[in-house]
């Protein structure tokens, strides 16, 4: 029997109704530059994660999905989409990479963690789940939204596998939100050859969606199971129910500006400039907006249930 869930203010909520079982585990992990990640260096700065395991009712082995925040931590649209795949009879892993690095939040300050770093927190996952006794290892799928979008999506790159993944373990599939991916990296079409599906807005002014669609067409290009959603009129975090519809963040860093790409291994190129970029170049500005579209959200939440379903067989 599942018990309702009671929050911290004493409340009774059946929002978790499909949630039997949490678990919450420690997960060593790396702080490291993107050059040492991109160069495969060891010697980063130890770090720990924490991460909640969310397991539906039952005994049988399931599959899970790996979720990763973006760069305002674990909100209301994580624990959201929890939900969701619980319902479905999936787990959720809920990576927190910020709160044991002392983070709060990136988005007024995008050096404070590598993006790339992320990549390394979700390989942890998956070795994680695949020892788990209630989950399958050949079904473990990524999620991640903006920054932790990017973690879920290079972390389909076979030149990160290789340097950082767990040999004979891969993700069954990438899930990708708003994310940004305008630097192309070395070998970045050399990826999984397990879907790829990509979601973002076009009113996305955070992280515009044309640089997504171009490395899209070239991953198509490549003949890769990769698919874009575009979702008219939506904002960046179109999936967080606690945002207004428009929520400015003058603060926010933007890379728009920026021509960025990996021209020599370990060495992401400021294009204009010439030199290594770096978060105080002139390119950099601040200033963008975010926003709830429950259309959209409602539109992507079925999306992503009957991707799952089909991949993996499950009952509607």
């Amino acid at each position: 029997m599942c018990l309702p869930k009671t929050d911290f203010l004493g409340s009774s909520s059946n929002t978790n109704a499909d949630t039997a079982r949490l678990e919450i585990y420690s997960i060593e992990t790396l702080n490291l530059t993107d050059q040492q990640f991109l160069l495969g260096v060891k010697d980063g700065t130890p770090a720990r994660i924490g991460a909640e395991l969310r397991l539906p009712p039952g005994t049988a082995r399931i599959p899970a999905v790996v979720l990763i925040h973006g760069s305002g931590g674990v909100g209301a649209n994580v624990d959201g989409w929890a939900q969701a795949l619980n319902a479905m009879g999936i787990a959720a892993l809920i990576l927190d990479t910020f709160t044991g690095r002392g983070i709060s939040q990136t988005i007024t300050d995008q050096s404070q963690l590598s993006s790339f770093s992320m990549i390394v927190d979700a390989y942890k996952g998956l070795e994680l789940l695949s020892r788990h006794p209630r989950i399958d290892p050949a079904r473990i799928a990524v999620m991640g939204f903006s920054k932790g979008g990017f973690a879920a999506l290079y972390s389909s790159m076979r030149r990160f596998q290789h340097l950082w993944g767990t040999p004979g373990i891969e993700f069954a599939a990438y899930i990708v939100f708003y994310t940004r991916c305008d630097a192309p990296l070395l070998d970045d079409e050399i990826v999984s050859d397990r879907p790829i599906r990509v979601f973002h807005g076009s009113a996305d002014d955070y992280v515009p969606v044309e640089p997504t669609r171009c490395y899209v067409d070239r991953l198509k290009c490549a003949g890769k199971d990769v698919q874009l959603i575009v979702y008219e009129g939506a904002r960046h975090a179109f999936d967080n129910p606690l945002y207004p519809p428009v929520l400015s963040l003058p603060d926010a860093v933007v890379t728009t500006n920026c021509r960025k790409e990996e021209k020599q291994p370990g060495n992401i190129i400021n294009l204009d400039t010439g030199t290594t970029f770096s978060w105080k170049d002139a390119c950099v500005t601040r200033g963008a907006t975010v926003g709830f579209d429950p259309h959209a959200r409602e539109r992507a939440v079925k999306s992503v249930s009957d991707f799952l379903r089909a991949q993996w067989n499950l009952n509607p």
